[in-house]
């Protein structure tokens, strides 16, 4: 776990921002206060924090100017400390993304189809022997994310059972809780995932298409066809459209 420790009024808020944007579990606490028994990495600010003196726990020293920088080398050390890097993918038209240390969720996303790809080619950095989980369903969406990535370990993974029930108060979090428990889950090593879009996908896509149309007209089958197989994004394709 991360724990931020500092007087330092700057510092403090620009990592617990970047913390926060990146959905990263964190603790604060004051400077001369003892550290939770989970610290892994401890982030202060210029002054000397109780961190330094009184704990195993790796510290990063944040400059004021520069909070991303800091946030950026204690996920370093957070994942070297916990064991291999997994992110699982609950794919669809905004995917869950949740990246695991070991078994800690370190950070979790839910980004647009588009934002997926490049969203976990940043999480995984420069980790040693990272693996990339992709569930089996919404099929065009994984196959874009699988045929982005490349460069990874990817395992395809049967996600039956991994949207758990979501109680008052948690809607919205069902594809990043989705996304961990796919984690969690060995799948089938998959380098690429051609799919043959059926009729009923690319009228979802030319459906979609019409709602986003400033014109209320839909896009044809064969740009419908593009953005099925990642050709086109969405946007791409009205553009085209417009055209013609």
């Amino acid at each position: 776990m991360i724990v931020v420790a500092t007087e330092d009024f700057e510092v403090y808020h620009g990592v617990v921002n970047e913390l926060r944007d990146r959905g990263v579990q964190f603790t604060t606490v004051e400077p001369d206060d003892d550290l939770p028994d989970a610290t892994s990495v401890v982030i202060t600010g210029p002054e000397k924090s109780a961190g330094q003196d009184h704990t195993d726990a790796e510290v990063v020293v944040a400059d004021p100017e520069h909070p991303r920088r800091a946030v950026e080398a204690a996920m370093a050390l957070l994942r070297e400390a916990g064991g291999r890097l997994i992110v699982g993918v609950d794919p669809g038209r905004n995917p869950g993304i949740a990246v695991l240390s070991g078994e800690m969720v370190i950070s979790a996303f839910h980004v647009p189809l588009d934002d997926a790809v490049e969203t976990v080619r940043r999480e995984v950095g420069d980790a040693d022997d990272p693996v990339v989980r992709i569930g089996d369903g919404a099929r065009l969406a994984g196959a874009r994310i699988v045929d982005g990535l490349d460069e990874v370990r990817v395992e395809l993974v049967d996600e039956t059972g991994t949207t758990p029930y979501l109680g008052t108060g948690a809607r919205g979090m069902g594809d990043v809780l989705a996304a961990v428990n796919i984690a969690r889950l060995e799948g089938e090593p998959i380098e690429s995932r051609e799919i043959e879009p059926t009729d009923g996908e690319l009228q979802v896509i030319k459906n979609r298409s019409r709602e986003r149309s400033a014109e209320n007209r839909a896009i044809d089958e064969a740009l419908a066809r593009q953005v099925a197989t990642g050709e086109l994004t969405l946007d791409e394709a009205l553009d085209e459209h417009g055209d013609r």
